[in-house]
């Protein structure tokens, strides 16, 4: 394979504002609107994305049919220091599940749970 095999990544919410708060805060960026706005069977909100750089985007997605929470799929986001982003996630309405830990040589993770019941978790070299 001549690149990283994932390139995009969808959380599904069910209520896609409440969601968009909890990253926005937990994260300090800003989700914007993808797709077609008169579609509401399928509501969008991207995470920032700068396609010359590594790493995947995503969005979180609210779609009929397709609840949030007891997926198998994890969603690592990486930070600086994954310490700092937990600290934000009960303010934001989330819950820590298993805070900072070591992987030994690959740094450290979190494993959180958003508002909408979604595991997720941050990933660190620090």
């Amino acid at each position: 394979m001549e690149f990283n095999p994932v390139t995009w990544f969808e959380i599904y919410v069910d209520d896609i504002n409440r969601a968009a708060h909890f990253y926005q805060q937990v994260f300090n960026s800003r989700l914007e609107p993808l797709g077609d706005p008169s579609d509401q069977s399928m509501i969008m909100m991207g995470f920032p994305s700068e396609m010359t750089k590594y790493g995947a985007s995503g969005a979180l997605v609210q779609m009929e049919g397709v609840p949030a929470g007891g997926n198998s799929t994890m969603v690592y986001f990486g930070c600086e220091d994954c310490a700092q982003e937990q600290s934000r996630i009960e303010g934001a309405g989330g819950k820590v599940f298993k805070p900072k830990f070591s992987i030994g040589e690959y740094g450290f993770i979190a494993l959180v749970i958003d508002t909408e019941g979604n595991m997720i978790g941050l990933h660190s070299q620090n």
